[in-house]
C-alpha cells in the first residue's frame, strides 16, 4: 500500500520513517520544499546511525531510505491507502487539507489525523465521507514510542476503525482506541503531572528541582514534570493544556497556570531557547537544578499529591468509557512511560486512601478541580477494585 505523510517536522518525519520501516512506499509533502529537503537528509543520517548500530544491515537501510520519497505536491499522494497529517493544529487548516485529499485517495483509502486535542469528528465533517476519517495519534519520537492513539470520529466506521488499529499493530506499534474527547487518553490523563506540579511550587510547598526530584526518587518517574514540559516545549505544553481546558468547556481541573504562561511570554520555552524552567547550555545540558531538600516525609507528600491526582483523571476516562481499564494503563506506559499503568496503581494504593486524599484536598481548598471521579468513590462504597 502507498502511504502518503504530511507535514515534514519532526512527527511527521518519524511517521514517514515508521511507514518505511513496515515495508511501504511514503510520499513525504510539505507546503515548504525546503522542509521535505531537510526531513530527507535527517532521515538518511538516522537510518545510517541505525546501520553502524547494528539495527539494520546496510540493505534494509538503503531500503528505508528509498522508499521514502519527496512530493512536491499533493497530487504526488494520488492513489494513496493513507494518508496522516502532522500539521499545525489549527481545525480550519486540517478541514481545508482534507477537503483537497479526498478526492485524490484510492477508493477505500483512509485519511488519518495526528492530532493531539482536536475533534476528529470536525475534521472529518469537512469530508464527503467522513467514515474513511479517523485519528492515528503518535507520540515523539514516532519511531521509538510504541503507542497509537486509534480515534475514531462520530462518523467513523467500524471497519476502518478496525483496520486503522490492525495497520498499527503490522507497524510494530502498540494501538490503544479511545473516544473522541478532548485530549483523548494520554493528553487528557497526564494534565495534572504537569497542573498540579506547578500549583505545588506555586503554593510555595517546594521549588521545582525539588518536585522533580520527588516525581523520579519517589514515584520512580523517568523525568520530573518541570523538566519534561522543558523538553515539550513550554509553549506547546501550555497550548494543549489550554486547548483541553477550553475543549471541556473550562472544567477548573484542566485550568492552565499563569507560571507556565509568563515562561511562554518571556519566550522561556525549555531546551530549545536554553532557558525554560531551568537554564541549558549549548549542548542542551541543564545548568542548574538540584533539589534544595532530602526531607522525605516532603517528597512522599508531593508525589502522592501529584499521583492521586493522575490516579483521578484516569478513573473519569474510565467512568465516561473514554477506553478500556487495559487501554489507558497501557497508553500512559507505552506512551508516557509512566512506570505503572495508574489504575492497577491506584489498587496498589488502596482506592479508599485515593479517595480521602482527594477528599481533603477538595475540603481543604473548596475546588471543583478536586473533585474525585464518581466511579472512584462508587468502588470504594462497594468495596471493588479496578483489576
Amino acid at each position: 500500500m502507498k502511504v502518503g505523510v504530511i507535514g515534514a517536522g519532526t512527527m511527521g518525519s518519524g511517521i514517514a520513517q515508521v511507514a518505511a520501516q513496515a515495508g511501504h512506499v511514503c510520499f513525504l509533502y510539505d507546503s515548504r520544499s525546503d522542509a521535505v529537503d531537510r526531513a530527507s537528509d535527517a532521515l538518511k543520517a538516522m537510518i545510517h546511525k541505525l546501520v553502524e548500530k547494528g539495527k539494520f544491515t546496510a540493505e534494509e537501510g538503503a531500503g528505508i531510505i528509498g522508499r521514502v520519497k519527496p512530493a512536491h505536491d499533493l497530487k504526488d499522494l494520488s492513489g494513496c491507502g493513507l494518508v496522516i497529517e502532522a500539521i499545525i493544529e489549527d481545525l480550519q487548516v486540517k478541514r481545508k487539507l482534507f477537503a483537497e485529499l479526498e478526492p485524490l485517495l484510492s477508493a477505500d483509502g483512509i485519511l488519518a489525523t495526528n492530532t493531539s486535542s482536536l475533534s476528529v469528528t470536525a475534521i472529518g465533517a469537512a469530508c464527503t465521507k467522513p467514515e474513511r476519517v479517523v485519528g492515528l495519534h503518535f507520540f515523539n519520537p514516532a519511531p521509538l514510542l510504541p503507542l497509537v492513539e486509534v480515534v475514531p470520529g462520530l462518523a467513523t466506521s467500524a471497519e476502518n476503525r478496525e483496520r486503522s488499529a490492525a495497520l498499527m499493530t503490522a507497524w510494530g506499534k502498540t494501538p490503544v482506541v479511545c473516544k473522541d474527547t478532548p485530549g483523548f487518553i494520554v493528553n487528557r490523563v497526564a494534565r495534572p503531572f504537569y497542573g498540579e506540579s506547578i500549583r505545588i511550587y506555586e503554593e510555595g510547598i517546594a521549588d521545582m528541582p525539588t518536585i522533580d526530584h520527588a516525581m523520579k526518587s519517589v514515584g520512580g518517574f523517568k523525568m520530573g514534570p518541570f523538566e519534561l514540559m522543558d523538553l515539550i516545549g513550554n509553549d506547546i505544553n501550555f497550548t494543549v493544556t489550554r486547548t483541553v481546558w477550553e475543549s471541556f468547556f473550562y472544567d477548573p481541573r484542566y485550568k492552565p497556570s499563569f507560571t507556565q504562561q509568563r515562561q511562554v511570554e518571556a519566550g522561556w520555552l525549555g531546551r530549545k531557547t536554553r532557558r525554560g524552567y531551568y537554564a541549558y547550555d549549548e549542548k542542551g545540558q541543564m545548568v542548574a537544578g538540584q533539589p534544595t531538600t532530602s526531607n522525605q516525609q516532603l517528597l512522599e507528600g508531593i508525589c502522592w499529591r501529584v499521583l492521586v491526582m493522575l490516579i483521578n483523571e484516569a478513573a473519569d476516562a474510565l467512568h465516561f468509557g473514554i477506553a478500556s481499564r487495559e487501554d489507558i494503563d497501557l497508553a500512559m506506559t507505552k506512551g508516557v512511560n509512566y512506570p505503572k499503568g495508574l489504575l492497577r496503581w491506584a489498587d496498589e494504593m488502596g482506592l479508599g486512601k485515593c479517595l480521602s486524599t482527594l477528599e481533603g484536598l477538595q475540603a481543604e481548598y473548596g475546588e471543583d478541580r478536586y473533585r474525585p471521579s464518581p466511579l472512584l468513590r462508587r468502588m470504594v462504597r462497594e468495596g471493588r477494585a479496578f483489576y
